[in-house]
């Protein structure tokens, strides 16, 4: 479980196909606490576990399923991901809860400055458009998220200067495909109420 407070931008250095055809990922991190095999980290908002550590650079299996869900598949040497690890229970949430659970990608449509903060306008699929609430939580690449916004199959967040600078985001532009999750209470909420009424 996750909080979607990123805590460091890794790197992607090497990436190699594995004899089963799942990908692995072999990721550099600047700022992350002791990592250990087995443990799972947030990586752009995906769960992951790490396979394997030697001399500060984590390695993580993917599997199929993953990468036709979620942008792993365009991902490559170089590529900037945002980091975070698992949450203890002791800890506060600043965020929300954030399974690493990834639903679809979104498409950015627009980016524009506001004031000191970024508006990111997002194309989302029609099946999950249901699941994103005005002033309700979504998790875009990892990171948790406000909705400000939502009209059709579109909705809107804003990125404050801490959050663009300390991310991804700063990176991103128009037509990138983010890794959305969305709310898992009101995800669950839906499944109770189709069981309900079926």
């Amino acid at each position: 479980m996750f909080k979607g407070i990123i805590t460091d931008v890794g790197t992607v250095i090497d990436i190699t196909t594995h004899s089963n055809s799942d990908q692995i990922f072999h990721i550099k991190a600047q700022n992350l606490s002791p990592i250990h095999d087995g443990d799972s980290i947030a990586c752009s908002g995906v769960c992951l576990t790490v396979v394997n550590i030697i001399n500060g650079i984590f390695t993580v299996q993917v599997s199929q399923e993953t990468m036709r869900v979620s942008n792993l598949n365009a991902w490559g040497i170089g590529k900037k991901i945002n980091l975070e690890q698992a949450m203890r229970l002791s800890y506060r949430i600043d965020g929300h809860l954030v399974q690493g659970h990834v639903d679809k990608t979104v498409q950015i449509l627009a980016i524009n400055q506001n004031l000191s903060s970024h508006e990111i306008k997002l194309s989302c699929p029609k099946e999950l458009i249901k699941f994103v609430a005005r002033k309700g939580s979504v998790t875009l690449d990892g990171v948790s998220l406000t909705v400000n916004s939502v009209t059709d199959q579109e909705f809107t967040v804003n990125v404050i200067p801490y959050t663009w600078e300390n991310t991804t985001f700063q990176y991103n532009k128009v037509n990138d495909n983010l890794n959305l999750e969305v709310d898992m209470i009101i995800r669950y909420l839906d499944q109770l109420m189709q069981y309900k009424y079926n």
